[in-house]
């Protein structure tokens, strides 16, 4: 059985892949669980050597994966070589940890007792990857985990396979074992009984979801049936905070990249730009300049900042949010008709805690301007979410920025700096119903590891009885 992806711009077919069902599960965990051994005893350098190899094989796959991407989300050029260029980081990054992945001798008050705590592979890890940013968060399933010396299923997005079957072929390619590195790939239809299966096989240990809060609360519950671990990285509503005494102009160039990256489809995206009214008018006056140059058209030609979202839902869900915050009595300032699934940029400005986009996540191309008395109101707006992934604040003040930032609730949080920022290295998760868990550098390799205690007794015990 197989199924298609249609191009979300022509309505062509994308993509065809293998259209699993939840009885074809327990053989692809069982082959995962049978490779296990054989890789986790393989040392720190020869893992090291294959992550680099496959690194290299993701680059050398470029322009395939640019046209899956384009055909399969409507991503533009410069999108897909970005995902490629980072995935192909965090491949690297995770070679570079093999050899750090240590332990610790631990003082003991037995005498003669040697007491340890080491860090083991943990078996065969579920890995379930989105859609909006597919290379870089398809890598970030396994990477770590495979660094680690676990095996892994990758569960693909019904909205990409394709995009993420690449992936494992250039895994492969480099030179896993066979069974280290599996994917998974079904029909939307199926999508809920094959991830119950994935998440219900023995053979899977723990399970890392990047995706939406809604499916992250069942993935989460399913998983805790099984007292599985789960690492979780949900939706956003990030906030960006403009004090007073901000510099406008990189306020505006940080919020327009925030908001509009990947016409606004991250999880860090700046969906609520928190405003003090000191400056309030200047900013939107400035930021109404800057996003009215940032037009939206065809990604396959490449001539715009902007191009398509995902699919024609998306839009709807924009646009619902927009008219009730029109309708409720804010301003939109930027904005116009979608063209199908080419939605410009809307600014929409004086949105309130009543309004859908205050609370909802857009995951488009829209942005709520919110305005605040003073510095103590924007904080507490910023923190008024049900979601705490990331967030920013521009202040010429260094040292109040850092105050700001340690009173958001938010997994990760940017002085001067845009709310998206992704590294390899940095502990990248969130709080709340953004998740929890962290990917990435050490986090990573507490995410993926089992901490054990195991003592070794050099001199005769005494013993009560």
């Amino acid at each position: 059985m197989q199924f298609e992806r249609l191009n979300p711009l022509t309505g062509e077919i994308a993509s065809v892949a293998s259209a699993m069902q939840a009885r074809d599960i327990p053989a692809i965990a069982a082959r995962a669980a049978a490779a296990f051994p054989a890789w986790a005893s393989t040392g720190p350098n020869a893992r090291r050597s294959v992550l680099m190899k496959a690194a290299a094989a993701l680059e050398s796959r470029a322009e395939a994966f640019v046209e899956a991407m384009m055909g399969e989300i409507g991503a533009k050029r410069g999108w897909a070589l970005f995902n490629v260029g980072l995935a192909a980081s965090m491949v690297r990054e995770a070679a570079a940890i093999t050899t750090q992945i240590a332990g610790e001798v631990i003082p003991s008050d037995r005498p003669g007792c040697l007491a340890m705590a080491l860090r083991e592979p943990v078996g065969v890890i579920l890995g379930i990857a989105p859609w909006n940013a597919p290379i870089i968060l398809g890598v970030r399933a396994i990477a770590v985990p495979l660094a680690c010396g676990n095996s892994v299923i990758l569960k693909a997005s019904e909205t990409c396979p394709r995009t993420h079957e690449l992936i494992v072929e250039a895994f492969a390619e480099a030179g896993f074992p066979e069974g280290v590195v599996n994917v998974v790939t079904n029909a939307p239809a199926d999508a809920g009984d094959v991830v119950g299966a994935l998440i219900d096989a023995p053979e899977v240990k723990r399970i890392n979801f990047t995706g939406s809060t809604a499916v992250g609360r069942i993935v989460a519950k399913r998983a805790a049936e099984h007292l599985k671990p789960v690492l979780l990285e949900l939706g956003g509503k990030a906030p960006l905070i403009v004090l007073d005494d901000a510099d406008l102009d990189e306020a505006v160039k940080a919020a327009a990249f925030g908001a509009f990256m990947n016409q606004g489809q991250i999880c860090m995206s700046t969906e609520r730009i928190i405003v003090v009214d000191a400056i309030a008018d200047a900013f939107v006056a400035k930021f109404q300049a800057k996003v009215g140059t940032m037009a939206v058209g065809d990604p396959r030609e490449g001539k715009t900042p902007l191009g398509a979202v995902v699919d024609q839902k998306s839009v709807n869900h924009v646009k619902g949010l927009i008219d009730d915050a029109v309708g409720s009595g804010a301003v939109l300032v930027n904005g116009g008709d979608a063209n199908a699934v080419l939605m410009p940029a809307h600014v929409v400005d004086k949105v309130t805690p009543a309004m859908r986009l205050f609370r909802e996540e857009s995951f488009g191309p829209v942005v709520a301007v919110v305005r605040a008395h003073d510095e103590a109101e924007a904080i507490a707006l910023a923190n008024d979410t049900e979601y705490g992934l990331a967030a920013s604040v521009f202040t010429r003040d260094t040292a109040r920025g850092l105050r700001v930032a340690r009173q958001i609730k938010s997994g990760i949080c940017h002085v001067n700096g845009p709310t998206v920022h992704d590294e390899p290295q940095m502990p990248f998760g969130g709080v709340k119903a953004s998740g929890y868990g962290r990917f990435g550098g050490k986090a990573g390799i507490d995410a993926f590891t089992e901490l054990r205690w195991i003592t070794i007794e050099t001199q005769p015990g005494h013993f009560p009885i």
